[in-house]
């Protein structure tokens, strides 16, 4: 990997925010390193500076104890379904080809709309302000303050003893002037598997992204190793009581801690190609849908 000289970039700190000075990552063991965390894996590609100062920011904040570059190979989906399966997350169904049964936990199993919020700096611009005595129902808002707040609560440490899992995928075909491209940092690798199947992810994306901007996609699952206070319930972890997904439409980033239900944890679904997509889309010029296109078969039996 080849990387500019040093820069520096803004550091997510308890509470507060402060600028961090971004050092080339050094080779020790033969392996390369972001800050003091090992890269697991070389990567053919190389990564813009702004996609390391990302990276870096993260793992400064949720302090994993090393990072992973997610290719988009069969060889690393196979791995990641072996981590999975040696963990518990997900057992294999015998009857049929490639078919896996995953047992969440019972209080995550859906999206979550009231932990959901836009930040915005003004109300809105976020959400319709109802009449005095009504209560909206299209969407919650919290200012940028708040959402500081509530980052700075949740994440920091949030994956020590876990590997952070860097996937870069794209909406729509790779290198489309249609398509969009977004850069999720996760701690589950059932994420790594679903994102997968949802996007187009890997390496080719990140020769499509070279040093072009991207929409900044954070999650975790909120459960560090070796902690005791968070249970983890049929070995899929998460932090219901504590699970939000926050937006900030300016910076094109989204949020998410606490679930790894996929409505909530593939942020390249309603998080991206609605929320953030809408507005893009009302930036550029377009508009924003979020559906699935199929195809109807009719099958006509002859008398």
């Amino acid at each position: 990997m080849h990387y500019s000289s040093e820069s520096y970039l803004e550091i997510r700190n308890p509470r507060f925010i402060v600028t961090h000075a971004a050092k080339n990552p050094s080779t020790k063991n033969g392996l390369d390193y972001i800050g003091k965390i090992p890269l697991l894996n070389a990567c053919t590609v190389e990564i813009s500076s702004k996609l390391r100062y990302y990276i870096e920011e993260c793992a400064l904040l949720c302090s994993p104890k090393d990072i992973y570059i997610c290719n988009g190979t069969d060889v690393e989906y196979m791995q990641m379904l072996k981590i999975l399966r040696k963990s518990g997350t997900i057992e294999s169904l015998p009857k049929y080809e490639n078919c896996w049964l995953a047992k969440t936990n019972p209080a995550d199993v859906a999206r979550v709309e009231k932990c959901t919020f836009i930040s915005t700096d003004l109300k809105s611009d976020a959400i319709p302000i109802p009449r005095k005595g009504i209560i909206g129902e299209l969407g919650n808002w919290i200012s940028p303050y708040d959402m500081e707040k509530a980052i700075s609560e949740r994440f920091p440490g949030c994956m020590k003893g876990r590997t952070m899992y860097v996937i870069p995928f794209s909406m729509g075909p790779v290198g489309s002037p249609l398509s969009k491209i977004g850069i999720e940092i996760t701690d589950s690798a059932y994420v790594v598997c679903s994102m997968r199947i949802m996007t187009r992810m890997g390496e080719k994306v990140l020769e499509a992204l070279g040093n072009d901007t991207f929409v900044k996609c954070l999650h975790s699952v909120g459960v560090p190793k070796h902690n005791s206070k968070v249970s983890i319930t049929h070995s899929w972890p998460c932090d219901p009581e504590r699970t939000i997904i926050l937006h900030k439409p300016a910076k094109n980033e989204i949020v998410s801690y606490g679930s790894g239900y996929g409505g909530n944890s593939l942020l390249g679904k309603k998080c991206f190609a609605l929320r953030i997509g809408s507005t893009i889309a009302r930036k550029e010029g377009w508009l924003a849908e979020h559906m699935l296109v199929c195809f109807p078969f009719f099958y006509i039996a002859p008398s």
